[in-house]
């Protein structure tokens, strides 16, 4: 591994100067993650967002453009598998802040490309880099924060996705105003490299690693909340390998493989409505564009109130368990799913979009909480990458490809039962979930009541 991504132990700190430090860092740790996986958005929504451009401009189809936009999505699904794994050995922020630049310095040469294959292949690159973001921020969440005030701090980290991809018109509007359409390609393509640039340097500067990066003991031992975490880590284990993490702590375990499949079903409902949104509401509900995308920007921006209530709820009334609101929440998103699906009217259609919207996301933020709660800190990345293949590979595929091969063959009824058969099993993996996570908390009580 490149010495630069290494994880290496940080100057010890002195004993009297530990509570400080850590006070400090946790939130530089916090912000760090927080600008750089925006930034990581950035980079990889506004391909889509030139697509006018390169169909008018390069005579690309839009065959072209949805294979593009699907391969690099496959590309950045095993990429995030394998390289949140490979974050487990690494320095997170080091990790995190290489993957950006190399991001940016492949939408550098798309701003240069005007060929199919160059926008292929840059966009496979890009997907492979992409994959270096959620793995190592995930990485530094479970090693600052304690599982009582996890879900806030979870929470305000994962609206960074919807903060950075909701950047990415603006940037563009503003970078064609100022360099003219005929600039189109830097607009899209240079300035988000320069401002991916700009973020990574403030994040070397300010945000950190691990605590063992930073010369801390696990927080556990700092705050003494061995008893309130599920697994606690002692100390880092740098003897082990990436396999040996993966093995011994991911495959092994059924809880992981449960909350891994959680992801796959929100994300078959998730792009089975947001990619489908579009054409549904145009061909069968008589929606005008202007009408399609107000239903398009309420379901994804819908998602930032809900996630920071349910990070706060989950820490506050459910003491940190997770998948009792995860359930409520996929409750309601199937009773929104029929508003939406059943709907004649305008205003009945875009509440059940803008319903299910809102609340899915809260099952897929949870879920992703969950993960790292479930193992030690030293095998968050490679949990996340099971979760983030699995979801991709499996979910985005049925919701995507799937959904519209069962529209095209039977009607848009056969997508829906799909969505809802998703529902159901959605509820399912959550509620074996919480029964894994009750299994530990109970073993956990009876260890300390013998050691009493």
């Amino acid at each position: 591994m490149i010495s630069f991504l290494r994880s290496n132990p940080g100057a010890p700190v002195p004993e009297t100067e530990i509570r400080e430090r850590y006070n400090r860092l946790r939130w530089h740790a916090l912000f760090g993650i927080f600008i750089g996986y925006a930034a990581y958005y950035i980079l990889r929504n506004n391909f889509l967002l030139s697509s006018p451009e390169l169909i008018s401009e390069f005579g690309f189809s839009k065959k072209d453009i949805g294979f593009i936009s699907g391969t690099m999505l496959i590309v950045y699904g095993v990429s995030k598998g394998f390289m949140s794994a490979f974050a487990d050995k690494s320095n997170p922020k080091h990790f995190m802040i290489f993957g950006l630049l190399m991001s940016a310095l492949v939408n550098l040469m798309m701003g240069f490309s005007a060929s199919f294959w160059a926008f292929l292949f840059l966009c496979i690159l890009n997907g492979i880099f992409q994959g270096m973001g959620a793995g190592p921020a995930y990485v530094v969440l479970a090693s600052w924060f304690p599982r009582k005030s996890r879900g806030v701090t979870t929470a305000m980290f994962n609206i960074s996705h919807n903060v950075g991809g909701g950047l990415v018109a603006p940037i563009a509007g503003a970078s064609i105003a100022w360099l003219g359409n005929e600039h189109w390609q830097s607009a899209h393509f240079v300035v988000p490299t320069a401002i991916a640039a700009i973020v990574a340097l403030i994040f070397y500067l300010f945000g950190t690693g691990r605590t063992y990066n930073e010369g801390l003991p696990p927080t556990s031992k700092i705050l003494g909340t061995e008893q309130e975490e599920l697994i606690v880590t002692k100390e880092e284990n740098v003897n082990l390998t990436t396999w040996e993490i993966f093995r011994d702590y991911i495959m092994k375990d059924i809880n992981v493989w449960f909350v891994s499949f959680i992801d796959v079903f929100t994300y078959m409902i998730r792009f089975g409505v947001l990619t489908w949104l579009p054409l549904y509401l145009l061909e069968t509900k008589g929606f005008t564009k202007g009408e399609m995308s107000a239903a398009f920007a309420i379901f994804e921006w819908a998602a930032i109130p809900s996630t920071l209530l349910a990070g706060w709820l989950t820490d506050t009334y459910f003491k940190g368990r997770r998948m009792p609101l995860a359930i409520i929440t996929l409750i309601g998103v199937g009773a929104a799913m029929f508003a939406y699906w059943g709907g004649s009217d305008l205003l009945t259609v875009t509440i059940g979009a803008g319903v299910i919207g809102c609340l899915i996301y809260v099952p897929m933020f949870l879920s992703s909480l969950q993960t790292i709660e479930l193992v030690p800190s030293f095998a968050a990345g490679s949990a996340t990458g099971l979760r983030g293949l699995l979801s991709y590979v499996l979910g985005s595929f049925s919701g995507t490809a799937l959904f519209g091969i069962l529209a095209e063959r039977f009607g848009w009824d056969a997508g829906f039962y799909l969505l809802l058969f998703a529902v159901a099993g959605c509820i399912f993996c959550c509620y074996m979930t919480h029964l894994g996570v009750m299994r530990i908390e109970k073993k956990k009580r009876l260890q300390a009541a013998e050691n009493n």
